[in-house]
């Protein structure tokens, strides 16, 4: 893990309101129909450079209480074809400083690892950085590859 500067950057997509204790038990996780939910309406240009993130935002106190995803990307909306009843919304991850963990290999293991590793450094033991709860994001630079960063003091 590393620490980095971000510069804002606005991410389109689409939402939902969840928290770690649903997404951890079986048949209650909204994340993945979030996700197909994307996949399915929004075609992505990787050739083009365009990336998908994760954002985590709107948090109700720590890890343990609600907060808002949003599944999206970084592209241009205008664009893109999408059908008339999607209503995507867009998110401002804020520029700062975001400790990384980045993890390769399958997905969705691969996501799965690198959230296993912020809760850990976090939750057992002395953490060098404070974790700040105001917006974190996934980046995945490609098909193989996520990075979270966590935004921190």
């Amino acid at each position: 893990m590393e620490v980095k500067y971000v510069e804002q950057q606005h991410i389109c997509g689409f939402s939902t309101i969840t928290n770690n204790e649903a997404e951890m038990t079986a048949g209650k996780g909204k994340i993945p129909a979030l996700w197909q939910k994307f996949d399915n309406a929004i075609p992505v240009d990787y050739q083009g450079g365009e990336r998908v993130y994760g954002v985590y935002s709107d948090y109700e106190s720590d890890h343990t209480g609600n907060f808002k995803v949003l599944a999206g990307f970084d592209g241009n909306l205008d664009d893109k074809t999408l059908s008339e009843d999607v209503s995507v919304e867009t998110v401002t991850i804020p520029s700062g400083k975001y400790l990384v963990f980045s993890h390769k290999g399958e997905m969705p293991q691969i996501a799965i690892d690198a959230w296993t590793s912020v809760w850990h450094y976090f939750t057992e033991g002395e953490s060098e950085h404070t974790r700040t709860f105001g917006v974190d994001f996934e980046h995945y630079p490609n098909a193989n590859q996520i990075d979270v960063y966590i935004a921190v003091n």
